[in-house]
Order: C-alpha cells, then structure tokens, then sequence
C-alpha cells in the first residue's frame, strides 16, 4: 500500500513520532513517504497569521496518516486550515498521529482526533484510527509504543 504521513511539527515532536512509525510501516512492506506541511509566520493557539509555504497532495496516497500537534486543548490551527483546503479525500483511508504536552485526558487529544475526524469524513475519507502520545519525558517512551503500534496495525 501506499500511505502517506503528512504531518505539521513546529517543535519536532510531531516528526519524530511519524518518522517512527514511518519505519513501523516499511517493515509490513507498505510504500511510505512522509510530507511536511509548512509555514511563515507566527502559528500559536488563537492566531492564524501563517501562510502555507508548503501544502502537501494526498492524492497519490491510498492511505493518509496525518499528524499534528495539540495547541490549546485543541486541533493545531495549521492542520485545520490545511484539511478544510483539501477539496476531497473520497475513497482515502485516513489515520491521525496527535502529539501533546500535558498527560491528562481532558488536554485535547481526543478532542483534536475528533476535530480531524470530522473535517476527513466531511470530505469523504474512510477514518481508521488514532494514535495519542504524550511528550513528556516520563511518559513519551509508553504512549509513543502504544501509539504507534496500533497505528501500524491499521494498514
């Protein structure tokens, strides 16, 4: 198969999670490329003053894994303006990689995996599943394991 995982990182956290599960990926004998969406100008929770300087094509991809940050307990600005720009994931797979500070269930991670669900499904794309990890020092080696290898279990 061949996925795609176009991801947003504006620390590297989010890159080197899909930069894992990249290598999870081959192993299975998948094609996978990875894909970076960038920008100029500030990208901080509440303000959109950013321009797309690079705006990645799903449509070579079977499958989309896209990976992004949590900002403010909710979906990155950068992805949600990238995914509401696509004009169709119809007939894609899709999977979500989310990155986040803050350990506790109520700090936007389920609720960025449901925002990003929401703009995919809206444009056709069939949703497969999510993965959640935690970059804290005490916690990124677990939730990364877990994350990734359910991620890699879906393709």
């Amino acid at each position: 198969m061949n996925i795609g995982i176009i991801v947003y990182s504006k620390t590297g956290n989010t890159l080197s999670a899909a930069q894992k599960l990249q290598e999870k990926i081959v192993v299975d004998g998948h094609v996978v490329n990875i894909e970076q969406i960038t920008v100029a100008g500030e990208v901080s929770p509440g303000k959109k003053d950013f321009q797309f300087t690079a705006m990645p094509d799903p449509n070579s991809y079977e499958a989309i894994v896209f990976g992004t940050p949590v900002h403010a307990f909710s979906l990155c600005s950068v992805m949600e303006d990238y995914l509401k720009q696509l004009t169709s994931l119809e007939g894609k797979k899709v999977a979500f990689l989310v990155t986040k500070q803050l350990p506790f269930n109520w700090t936007g991670g389920n609720r960025t995996v449901g925002q990003m669900k929401k703009l995919c499904e809206d444009k056709g794309a069939e949703t497969l599943g999510a993965g959640i990890v935690i970059c804290s020092e005490s916690r990124r080696e677990t939730t990364e394991k877990k994350a990734l290898e359910s991620l890699s279990k879906l393709f």
